[in-house]
């Protein structure tokens, strides 16, 4: 069940996880970005990629937290947000944020291949 509190949870999580980039030299270009196949929780320009960050606020740090079917609709999103918001020739790559319940951030790079989307 989804309750305020999972919302705000969540909320906590992408902020955290944005503040992570921003110091590592990143920018956030967009925060909860929606389309119709799905939302992008972060997207996140380095200086020589694009990332689109999927955060994951749970009680510990499952890398398993995200089902195949979650991965397709984020790829779906990201191959549009590409197509409406860039030229498509930067690099790009799908991170993992999980953050614990003690506001503990893991930051899982390359957590899944941008091939075939």
């Amino acid at each position: 069940m989804y309750t305020a509190r999972n919302y705000h949870s969540g909320i906590a999580a992408e902020d955290l996880a944005a503040r992570a980039y921003r110091l590592g030299g990143g920018s956030v270009r967009a925060s909860r970005w929606r389309c119709p196949e799905g939302e992008l929780d972060l997207v996140v320009d380095l200086p020589d990629e694009i990332v689109f960050v999927e955060v994951k606020a749970r009680r510990g740090h499952d890398a398993g937290a995200v089902t195949e079917r979650q991965w397709a609709r984020i790829g779906a999103a990201a191959t549009r947000y590409l197509a409406e918001h860039t030229d498509g020739t930067r690099p790009c790559r799908f991170d993992l944020a999980l953050v614990d319940r003690f506001g503990r951030l893991e930051r899982i790079e390359n957590a899944r291949s941008f091939d075939g989307w």
